[in-house]
């Protein structure tokens, strides 16, 4: 088995503090969510794959995939014509 060495950058994100107060959440909290969210988004948009994202996200693939569905972002980028073809 190969060693990989994990590199993370750190990104500073400025949230007024009423804002934080209107969303209730502790500044954990809030980072949490905002990876999540932006995760989600990144997914969404087709810029990252699914594990790419769960990883942003800090959780399991499994457990980002059941997100999306909590979230109605589809998990399959295949359209209803394209399956129709496939289907035959």
């Amino acid at each position: 088995m190969r060693n990989t060495v994990q590199i993370e950058n750190t990104v500073t994100l400025r949230v007024p503090q009423s804002i934080q107060a209107m969303l209730n959440r502790t500044t954990e909290e809030l980072g949490r969510d905002l990876r999540l969210y932006s995760a989600l988004m990144f997914f969404q948009l087709g810029k990252l794959s699914a594990g790419a994202a769960a990883e942003l996200a800090g959780v399991p693939k499994v457990i980002f995939l059941d997100l999306c569905g909590q979230y109605n972002i589809p998990v399959s980028q295949i359209t209803p014509e394209e399956l129709r073809d496939e289907i035959g």
